[in-house]
């Protein structure tokens, strides 16, 4: 038994260092070019006409992927999608991405960011066009139920509130599309601003006041 336990020791200890590699948690915000928190008649308005362009942001407070430990650095990703982004009758694949990461990362951490990013964002980062090095800051006010902020750089910057009683213009708003990626909570916002002015997809956006914004958290 002892030669058996001996043996098994180097392979759980592999195991466990896999999987510690792969701990990861921190905050998370997204925007769509669409209300993800909405009534249907609002939804159906906009169906097929906005909502193929998001912006997707993971601020790591704590853990490493790849190995590599990602504390206090932040990825962000600008997408531009065929279609809708979630709607069940519309296929927006293939999209187009540039992924914005921390310029305080090493080569290392930069490589191990978007890594991550693309493992979070699956299909939907499948085409990265471009990846940018900018400053990055991503902060959740945990106090403030809603209310956060990213800046990247000159090309991306998001301020967003939570949902009060004036944001039901209909009456029956319920979180009508899910995120984008796998969180451990979320919760709708109103982005009071959504902008992208980079490279890499054609287009750029200057929204504001949009229910469209996601806050929350991720673990993996």
């Amino acid at each position: 038994m002892r030669g058996y336990l001996l043996a098994l020791f180097p392979v759980l200890l592999v195991l466990s260092l896999a999987m510690s590699a792969q701990q990861i948690s921190g905050d998370y915000l997204e925007t769509r070019s669409a209300d993800i928190y909405t009534g249907q008649c609002f939804a159906n308005a906009e169906v097929n006409l906005v909502g193929n362009e998001a912006i997707l942001a993971w601020h790591v407070q704590g853990g490493s992927w790849d190995g590599v430990p990602l504390q206090g650095l932040t990825v962000a990703a600008a997408v531009r999608a065929n279609g809708t982004l979630g709607d069940p009758y519309e296929d927006p694949y293939p999209a187009k991405a540039v992924l914005l990461v921390d310029d305080q990362a090493s080569p290392q951490q930069s490589a191990a960011l978007v890594n991550f990013a693309r493992h979070m964002g699956g299909e939907l980062l499948k085409n990265v066009q471009q990846v940018v090095s900018a400053p990055m800051e991503l902060v959740v006010n945990h106090e403030h139920h809603g209310s956060a902020m990213l800046r990247a750089g000159r090309f991306a910057t998001i301020q967003t509130r939570g949902v009060g009683a004036k944001d039901h213009l209909c009456g029956n708003e319920e979180t009508f599309y899910p995120p984008l990626t796998e969180m451990a909570h979320s919760m709708p916002a109103v982005a009071l601003t959504d902008s992208y002015r980079g490279p890499g997809l054609g287009v750029s956006w200057d929204l504001h006041g949009k229910r469209s914004a996601f806050v929350g958290t991720f673990a993996r």
